[in-house]
This record gives C-alpha cells, structure tokens and sequence, in this order.
C-alpha cells in the first residue's frame, strides 16, 4: 500500500515545511547513541519500500551508524508485524529498530475562486491607458488527500520505546525526493534528541 510512504513520504509540496506535527521521547530514558538500527517502512509497495530503507542507510552512514533494511529479512510484500521486525533486528545484533507505517489518509476538499487576470485599455485610448484587471468565474474546488504515519524508535535490549512521531504528508510530484525529504525529517527529529549522531 503506498500509503506508508506516500503518508509518508507524500512530500512533493512539503520539502519546504517540518513533515513531523507531533512527537514523544520517554523521559525516562537514558542511553548513548545507537549504532545498528533495522528501519522497516512497512505497509509500502515493494520499491517504495526498498528506496526508503536504503535512503536511511544513507543519511544514517555518514555518522557511522549502520542502517540493516528490513526487507533483506522480510522480503515478501504483505503486512509484517512489528514484533517480528524487532526480533529479527535483535537476532542481526541491532540495538534499535525504527518503524515506520502508515496510519490513514484524510479527504480534504477547499473552495476558492477561479481567479483570471485580463488585459484591458483605457477609455483614452490603446496608447494611453492600457491596464490589468481581475475577473472572477465560478468557485474553483480543489481536492486533495493529507495523509498520516508514524515512526517508532525502539530500544531493543530495553524493549522500551524511546521516540514516537507522527508525521503528515500529500501526495508528492516525485517519489524519490519525498521518501528523501520524509527520512531526513524523521533522521533530524531522532538527531536532535541526540539518538543519533548525524549532523546537518
């Protein structure tokens, strides 16, 4: 379903804005910055999810923290449990594991006028008074779906959440620049709490 990262990634006209609207840290937590961590996009077409795992290993490498894509170990298409991307990441030797899935898509629709600028001359005379003006037809609706996900980051030999977001995107003019824009948002909130050691 390309609602994870179409939710997720679903950032054509958002690259300029924080895709992250809400997140949580346990307060509680305390520990160094982890080094090997399974991302699974769940929920994707089989490409889009590839291309974001792979875009994490690559935003990730530069600080020397090991990404491990999830569908080296889960190839098959269909939903995969969460539990399961977490054993296997503790069975890879990861000690974290970032989740990803899509959560809904909400139908939004707005009105506004057909606005249409027009060329007009003058009562004087073409070469005296020549001018723009505004003309206004029928309401224009324009349609349009916001979609939702979430990311989760857990501690694996804690078995502890340590970060939460949510995340909300449209539909995107190009895949490979959202699921690009949607990891390095999600990448700077982690970075930012310092559970990673990237810089921008």
């Amino acid at each position: 379903m390309i609602a994870v990262v179409f939710l997720m990634l679903n950032l054509a006209g958002c690259a300029a804005s924080r895709m992250v609207v809400s997140e949580w840290s346990n307060p509680a937590y305390r520990s160094s910055s982890f080094k090997k961590i399974m991302v699974s996009c769940l929920d994707g077409h089989a490409s889009i999810r590839r291309n974001c795992e792979d875009e994490f290993g690559v935003q990730l490498r530069p600080a020397g923290v090991e990404a491990l894509p999830s569908y080296r170990y889960f190839p098959e298409d269909g939903k995969i449990e969460q539990a399961k991307v977490k054993q296997a990441a503790k069975e890879a030797g990861a000690d974290a594991a970032l989740i990803v899935r899509a959560v809904g898509v909400e139908h939004k629709t707005e009105l506004g006028p057909s606005f249409f600028p027009s060329f007009g001359f003058g009562i004087f005379g073409s070469n005296v008074s020549a001018s723009w003006y505004p003309w206004y037809g029928a309401p224009r609706v324009d349609r349009y779906e916001v979609y939702t996900s979430e990311a989760t980051l857990y501690d694996l030999a804690k078995n502890e959440v340590v970060w939460t977001g949510t995340l909300r995107t449209t539909m995107p003019d190009n895949v490979d620049t959202a699921i690009k824009n949607y990891v390095q948002d999600i990448v700077k909130a982690l970075n930012e709490k310092n559970f990673l050691g990237v810089k921008h």
